[in-house]
């Protein structure tokens, strides 16, 4: 039975391994862009757009940060005009909008965000999951 020890301890101490990078995940990971924002920003109640925006603010103008958000987290679709940079996600939009000490970063679901911003975005944003979106009328995507 002395040749079964060394493996029984080799492999608890795997599990433990493994256990605790698994915990530092859950804790300190970033499984969204949603949770990108939430760490690294500065929660901005007094900004919030209803129940459905959640604000941050950063002291970077927003083509920075949507430059730090697209480099961690690539967006479905994105689109950029004079009055900020929008990021659609498969279920969350990341509004990054210009203020006079940086930048407002508005998280939302996409069932509110896309009707609240689509006189911005247009048929830039495709509905859907992804970048797998068709349209455009009879015979396109065939």
């Amino acid at each position: 039975m002395k040749t079964y020890r060394p493996w029984f301890v080799v492999g608890a101490a795997v599990a433990v391994v493994g256990a605790l990078v698994a915990a530092f995940a859950i804790f300190y990971g970033n499984f969204s862009p949603r949770g990108y924002v939430e760490d690294r920003y500065t929660r901005a109640a007094s900004r919030d757009i209803g129940g459905n925006a959640v604000a941050y603010t950063s002291s970077k103008p927003p083509s920075q940060v949507a430059d730090e958000m697209t480099d961690a987290w690539k967006p479905a679709d994105q689109y950029l005009d004079g009055s900020g940079v929008y990021l659609r996600y498969d279920d969350d939009s990341v509004v990054i909008l210009p203020i006079a000490a940086g930048s407002v970063i508005l998280l939302e679901r996409m069932t509110t965000a896309y009707p609240r911003y689509h006189s911005t975005v247009g048929s830039h944003w495709g509905w859907g999951r992804g970048s797998t979106v068709r349209g455009g009328g009879p015979g396109t995507g065939k």
